[in-house]
This record gives C-alpha cells, sequence and structure tokens, in this order.
C-alpha cells in the first residue's frame, strides 16, 4: 500500500502544478484573481479528470485480479483508486480557492528570479 501512497501523491502533485501553472499565466496576462481562478479551473478541469480517470481505470485489472500475487496488488489498487478520487477533487475544489486566498499576484519571481 505504500507504493500506492507514493503513485498517488505523484498525480496529485502534478494535477496540482498543472493548475497552479496554468494560474500563473493567467495572471501574467493581467487577469484579475476571481477570473484567473475561474477561468483556470475551467481550462484545466478535463486534463485533470482525465489523468485521474485513466489512472484509476489503469487499477482495474489489479482490483479484478485473482491469481497468485494478487494480496498484494489489491491493496495497491485498492489506495490508488481511492486515493484518486479524494486528490481530485480537493485539486479541483479546495486548490482553487487556496490559490484565490493565498495567492498573491504581486509577489512571483520574475524572470531574472527577482521578487515583483
Amino acid at each position: 500500500a505504500s507504493v500506492g501512497f507514493i503513485a498517488l501523491l505523484g498525480i496529485a502533485v502534478l494535477n496540482g502544478v498543472v493548475l497552479v501553472s496554468h494560474f500563473n499565466a493567467l495572471l501574467d496576462e493581467g487577469h484579475d484573481m476571481a477570473t484567473t481562478v475561474r477561468v483556470g479551473v475551467r481550462d484545466r478541469l478535463r486534463p485533470v479528470l482525465m489523468t485521474a480517470c485513466i489512472a484509476a481505470l489503469g487499477m482495474i485489472p489489479l482490483l479484478l485480479a485473482s491469481g497468485p500475487g494478487s494480496e498484494i496488488q489489491r491493496p495497491l489498487a485498492i489506495v490508488v483508486s481511492g486515493g484518486l478520487v479524494t486528490s481530485t477533487a480537493l485539486t479541483l475544489l479546495l486548490l482553487p480557492l487556496l490559490f484565490e486566498r493565498f495567492g498573491v499576484p504581486g509577489l512571483r519571481p520574475s524572470a531574472k528570479g527577482e521578487m515583483q
């Protein structure tokens, strides 16, 4: 199950990075924070959901396995499948709220590495 947590952590971080990097790109274009969050979630909803769905579909054979070694594979699949639902929901619901509340558009590093 610990290997499942590592895989799940990777997917969750990837989805968060996809969302936040798009938020930052929208802020650089000059959008206000509320528009950035709304448009950013709308634009990145499909990639985040597709990543989670494909990973969950990849776990189905592990969940249904009945041969030798299935007692090791099933807990991995359960952890990853359940965690994908939770992490995707948190990425799409909680991350935008936190970014809107705590993401300060004026304090991001510029291309030269200085704080703007």
